[in-house]
């Protein structure tokens, strides 16, 4: 289009290159403002978000391995001493009714206690030993004597108490002499889970007219294409959004409740109409810590010592849980600082001032108080900022004050489980990734292009980028992970 001293530019509506993005400077009309006023043209994209991909926490992690079945079925040992929660029947006469294990699974008469069992029996405020005199055929009492007293109410014990008030644990046992063998034994149990693949997809779309055309910006998709061409732009940008959708998905999703309306759908997304509630969605990984492992809303900075408290009270659930020593942290900025805060707090020549040689910090280097691990008691912690919790763009955006999620303790090692797809035990990292593979099938990550832009497989005049990946997340020993809310 023409141009004259003092007007303007009108800019195209869309990215493309027209005719009316041009200045010809040969004309007498434009040569001499072209070559007083033309602007230095930068014609680099800034990267202003910096790395603006969020995956690679399950890389850290977990691992990923190939799956052959509609679902993954693994199985965790129960454990291996017997403690049940119990309530007094009749603590006069010394009964007992077993209510639940320790981890609050119903057990009644399924109880492992057996007559000749020594046990400790204790309330909120004293402990008894006792010798297990009587076991209720098909009822979930047994009949308990003290060592030490006539009757278990004499010592304080009251039928008064409620459901839970007592817990029972085996220690032993105790036989006479030329006494008949046991009659009944305990069988292990375990635990069995499931989980089933999702189907994620992405496209990608460009016309030939456009594909073919220049623009004046030199772009970098994230997948490290570069050029003056847009649509390799737009198309490294839509495989790593993928990319993170990927894991983003392995966080956060969950099973559909039974009767809610996505889980009774059928039609578009291709799901079985039954209540099972395990038809629609898969479980992620905060849906198993949520349903299977524990939770902690402490470490918010607002008192260093509270925040170790938390942690205090953090092992002590570990301890119960045998879990093992060395965990990672992954958490938000926030939470980073408060434990930040808190380890610093520990330095008790540090208060009013600085103190250098503290920490491994030398004068020259001033004060350092970002810790990136500490050990407490006999576990150890290793910190790391989560950018998937910090930034804008995801978990960051979210607005909820009160039960979001601000990071997650992964324990940093193997468990031993018994896998029944190879049949046979395995050690794996705690979180791994099932894929749908077979030998000549993969759907780890498929990406393929139809169309006649590049591939003639079409009389379509575009490029059509397809992307697709069927998985799931195995979530085991879910009781060795800490979510913090």
């Amino acid at each position: 289009m023409a141009i004259t001293e003092g007007g303007g530019i009108d800019a195209a509506p869309r990215k493309q290159t027209l005719t009316s993005n041009y200045v010809d400077f040969l004309t007498s009309a434009t040569e001499g403002w072209a070559q007083q006023y033309l602007p230095d043209l930068m014609d680099k994209e800034a990267e202003v978000y910096g790395k603006r991909t969020i995956s690679g926490f399950l890389n850290q992690v977990g691992a990923e391995e190939a799956s052959n079945s509609d679902r993954v079925v693994w199985s965790e040992q129960g454990r291996l001493h017997l403690a049940y929660t119990a309530t007094n029947e009749d603590v006069s006469a010394n009964i007992f009714t077993i209510v639940n294990d320790v981890d609050g699974n119903s057990v009644g008469s399924d109880h492992g206690i057996r007559v000749g069992d020594v046990v400790l029996v204790s309330n909120a405020s004293l402990t008894l030993r006792g010798y297990v005199s009587v076991r209720t055929a098909g009822a979930a009492t047994v009949t308990i004597l003290p060592y030490a007293e006539a009757e278990f109410d004499t010592a304080g014990f009251s039928d008064s108490a409620g459901a839970g008030a007592y817990r029972i644990l085996v220690v032993g046992s105790e036989f006479g002499k030329g006494t008949a063998a046991r009659t009944s034994a305990n069988e292990p149990k375990f635990k069995s889970y499931q989980n089933k693949h999702i189907i994620m997809k992405d496209y990608y779309e460009v016309s030939g007219s456009d594909a073919s055309a220049i623009g004046w910006i030199e772009v970098s998709g994230e997948d490290g294409q570069n050029g003056y061409l847009w649509y390799l732009k737009a198309e490294g940008d839509t495989r790593a959004r993928f990319s993170d959708y990927l894991e983003m998905t392995m966080m956060e999703a969950e099973h559909a409740v039974a009767n809610s309306t996505i889980e009774n759908a059928t039609g578009g997304l291709g799901l079985s109409a039954s209540t099972t509630g395990i038809d629609a969605g898969t479980e992620g990984l905060f849906k198993a810590i949520t349903d299977r492992g524990h939770q902690s809303t402490g470490i918010t900075g607002v008192n260093a010592a509270t925040d170790l408290a938390e942690f205090d009270a953090m092992l002590a659930v570990f301890d119960n849980n045998g879990a093992i020593e060395e965990n990672m942290m992954f958490v938000d900025r926030s939470t980073s600082l408060a434990i930040d805060d808190m380890l610093a707090s520990m330095n008790s020549y540090g208060a009013g001032g600085t103190s250098y040689g503290v920490f491994n910090n030398s004068e020259d280097m001033a004060l350092n108080l970002g810790f990136s691990g500490f050990r407490r008691g006999s576990y150890d912690f290793y910190k790391s900022d989560w950018k998937y919790l910090n930034d804008k763009g995801t978990r960051g955006a979210l607005n909820d004050t009160v039960t979001n999620i601000r990071g997650a303790v992964v324990p940093a090692g193997v468990s031993s489980v018994y896998d029944e797809q190879l049949g046979k035990n395995m050690k794996r990292p705690f979180l791994h990734v099932r894929y749908r593979a077979s030998q000549t099938e993969s759907r780890k990550l498929k990406t393929w292009v139809t169309g006649s832009v590049g591939a003639k497989t079409s009389g379509k005049d575009t490029m059509e980028v397809h992307y697709l990946s069927e998985r799931c997340l195995v979530t085991q020993g879910a009781n060795n992970f800490c979510l913090l809310n």
